[in-house]
């Protein structure tokens, strides 16, 4: 498939696809025409890409991961390594403080709606 219809597949943009495979994230054939062409792979491929960076990941800890998954699964495979795990540990740990630091945010907000949609009292 082109460029414009893996886009349309996965909601990214043709810039990040280019941007994926000049990291190294992501392949393509080119015809002889110099076009693009991804496999039926690249969905599932671009699909982990996108979860990873929602989760804070940077390009080369994903570079790194890509290959210890299987696009359809997500299960480990054999190229994942003791060190590997380790960075990916540290990795998990600082999106779980992501997340405890979201939810403290999220209770201030919600003190701050509901003080501010609680009637006020008028001075007699």
């Amino acid at each position: 498939m082109r460029i414009g219809e893996l886009a349309d597949r996965t909601g990214a943009s043709p810039r990040s696809l280019r941007y994926y495979e000049q990291k190294g994230l992501l392949s393509a054939e080119r015809t002889h025409g110099g076009q693009r062409e991804y496999d039926e792979g690249a969905v599932d491929r671009v699909h982990r890409i996108q979860e990873l960076f929602r989760a804070g990941m940077h390009s080369p800890t994903i570079k790194r991961i890509l290959p210890c998954t299987r696009d359809k699964d997500g299960g480990p495979s054999a190229t994942a390594d003791a060190q590997l795990a380790a960075d990916l540990t540290r990795e998990r740990e600082r999106i779980q403080q992501h997340i405890v630091d979201l939810q403290t945010s999220l209770r201030s907000l919600d003190q701050v709606i509901d003080a501010a949609t609680q009637p006020q009292e008028t001075p007699d």
